[in-house]
């Protein structure tokens, strides 16, 4: 008889791994904090943008150093958040019988938004050291270096793992559509973004993937599901859909 039918719980396997809405969130707060030092929040001047000339970019690093060291500090804690969210979001996906390719798209992409993420905090981290913003030649250098990675090195990455989860959740309807339409349309955003390396004005694309991103990996880490049935799970394995977790 099906435990269900004769009014018995169905037995249900649990995802064993920290929750994905913790993990996102605890990036979340990680990031913008690090934003805040050198942005309104920390004082003047802010952040420069890749448009300003390059006396206005050297006498920003000149002026706060203190501010860009804790931007790089808690931005580098971030990045590690990211790639435990993304091996996590990615084992769970699997848990839950996902075979497609997206799957390793998002891994691939959360993991570069990662290591992009390492590599402009760590940039950052040179930048306040002492003496370093002395030499405009190398301020500069290094500031666009940063960016490149910081910025489409950010986004067009980023955009891989949401559109890598969202469209095979979308099929198997693991996640509710606007989680699903929003993570393909940031994900179209973040690949279109890589145009500003070539044209500045698309610069617009990152910052609609970033923020935007932030309320998707959320949404996603509290709604995708953590749990499947027994009987599912030995169809899965019986099949070689379930992998280990």
């Amino acid at each position: 008889m099906d435990p269900a039918s004769a009014g018995n719980p169905v037995p249900r396997i649990r995802h064993q791994g920290p929750p994905l809405v913790l993990l996102a969130s605890i990036f979340t707060v990680l990031f913008l904090a690090g934003l805040a030092p050198v942005t309104m929040f920390g004082g003047r001047p802010y952040f420069p943008g890749p448009w300003e000339p390059a006396n206005v970019i050297v006498a920003f690093f000149q002026a706060r150093p203190f501010a860009v060291l804790l931007c790089a500090f808690l931005h580098f804690g971030s990045a590690v958040v990211m790639g435990l969210f993304t091996a996590c979001i990615v084992n769970q996906m699997r848990f839950l019988g996902v075979r497609a390719a997206g799957v390793n798209i998002a891994l691939f992409g959360g993991l570069a938004t990662a290591i992009g993420i390492l590599i402009s905090s760590c940039v950052l981290w040179t930048l306040a050291q002492p003496g370093v913003a002395q030499n405009a030649s190398l301020v500069n250098a290094f500031y666009h270096f940063g960016y490149a990675f910081g910025g489409p090195g950010y986004s067009v990455p980023l955009g891989l793992l949401m559109a890598g989860v969202s469209i095979p959740a979308a099929f198997m309807k693991l996640l509710p559509k606007w989680v699903t339409v929003l993570g393909i349309a940031l994900g179209i955003c973040g690949e279109l973004s890589w145009l500003n390396l070539m044209l500045p004005k698309a610069l617009f694309l990152i910052p609609l993937t970033r923020f935007p991103g932030f309320v998707w990996l959320i949404a996603a880490g509290l709604l995708l599901p953590r749990t499947i049935t027994a009987d599912r799970a030995r169809a899965m394995q019986t099949t070689g859909g379930l992998t280990a977790h």
